[in-house]
């Protein structure tokens, strides 16, 4: 019976011992974790950052769950052209006697009425090729095209366009999402999602990863990031560049960049990210490019003293650098000069352009490495300054009589 006893003792310490060598194991690898949030407005491309995160450094998106972005794909073909129909209705109101440029063809009205008056694209069934064809000649309707010339009047997806493009290839009966599909398709984030990731396969690192959060935008959404504030080592924010004569969808009486400038303030104001680096992705720079030539950067009251000087590619770039100096100005106001272990940076980003995000995260890969440096030798400061006084106490405590 002892022995009986013993054997069961022995094997609870084997299985405790085993627990505990688990626990060490996981601990390790938690110190070489770091721990990265994803923030910024809604439509500033932060969940097309996260998609990026999936193809470039994990495994990608398998068939399964290609096909499950069919749905969102084809509400977003119909919430595209809903809210076309919709502008064409609002501005033709507004214009009075100009507004016949805003009256569908009469083939195409039959159709526009009917969706136009579906409540939310959730509502529409998939597309099938009867749908498509009626889709695309809404699309082709010259109504159509002068609303989404104002487009930044509506609360229209920067999907529309290349979905509508390609409606009649969406609504194909063996259509599987393409990777380029699947980045553009827009989908709002609720809740936090998180995964983890390495951009670079160095040895050097050491087996370092990060373990990135993406929480949604909208303001609604907001009160769930305070769960995740702590122990951040960097946040990554996202910032639209091409939405400055734009409103938010939530509240359509704020632009959308002021919003942005107000909401990186704040975060920078937080006393959780006192000695939190902030990477601040400059997003939809592909969208800029077209947008800055013809639609001025006065449209935005932060930006009321901007004034262009040519009409070419380097204007765009003065554009660029402008708005650029404006976010590191926000930093600056609220940070200490004397914060060292902060760090500030800008990237020039197109959320769905996957050579532009490799590189993008190499560059935040290698500041973060920096950082950690930076950390590394403030500790051993630290601890030589703790010894060095422990010393002169020390040395006073013997010559004492």
């Amino acid at each position: 019976m002892g022995a009986g006893c013993t054997k069961v003792q022995s094997q609870e310490e084997a299985e405790d011992a085993a627990i505990k060598r688990n626990m060490e194991i996981e601990a390790k690898r938690e110190q070489k974790v770091l721990k990265l949030l994803l923030l910024g407005a809604g439509e500033s491309g932060k969940s097309t950052i996260f998609k990026q995160i999936k193809v470039l450094f994990q495994t990608g998106f398998d068939d399964p769950e290609r096909r499950s972005f069919v749905p969102v794909i084809h509400a977003n073909v119909y919430q595209s052209i809903r809210t076309l129909l919709m502008g064409c209705k609002e501005f033709a109101e507004r214009e009075g006697e100009s507004s016949s440029k805003y009256i569908l063809l009469p083939e195409n009205q039959n159709y526009g009425e009917r969706i136009a008056e579906v409540e939310s694209p959730e509502g529409c069934s998939l597309l099938d090729e009867d749908n498509a064809l009626k889709v695309q000649n809404c699309w082709k309707d010259p109504a159509i095209q002068a609303a989404y010339l104002r487009g930044n009047e509506l609360q229209l997806p920067d999907c529309t366009e290349f979905f509508l493009n390609n409606v009649l290839r969406l609504a194909a009966q063996d259509y599987i999402p393409s990777q380029e599909d699947i980045l553009f398709a827009r989908q709002q984030t609720t809740g936090i999602v998180e995964t983890e990731f390495s951009p670079d396969k160095d040895p050097k690192n050491k087996g370092v990863c990060y373990r990135l959060f993406d929480v949604g935008g909208q303001r609604n959404e907001r009160r769930k990031w305070m769960h995740l504030f702590d122990g951040v080592t960097a946040i990554i924010f996202c910032a639209s560049l091409s939405e400055y004569d734009q409103t938010l969808l939530e509240d359509d009486k704020q632009n959308r960049m002021i919003e942005t400038r107000e909401l990186l303030a704040w975060l920078l104001q937080q006393p959780w990210f006192e000695n939190t680096s902030f990477l601040v992705f400059l997003n939809k720079f592909d969208i800029f490019q077209k947008k800055a030539l013809k639609v001025p950067l006065s449209a935005c009251d932060w930006f009321q003293d901007y004034q262009p000087l040519t009409t070419n590619n380097q204007e765009i770039e003065r554009a660029y650098r402008y708005v650029e100096r404006k976010f590191k100005k926000i930093y600056e106001e609220n940070t200490a000069p004397s914060n060292i272990q902060r760090q500030f940076r800008t990237y020039r980003t197109t959320a769905i352009d996957e050579g532009i995000i490799k590189e993008t995260f190499r560059l935040v890969d290698d500041a973060l490495t920096i950082q950690r440096l930076i950390q590394e030798m403030l500790n051993v400061l630290h601890v030589l300054a703790c010894s060095s006084l422990e010393g002169v106490f020390l040395a006073c405590e013997w010559q004492r009589p």
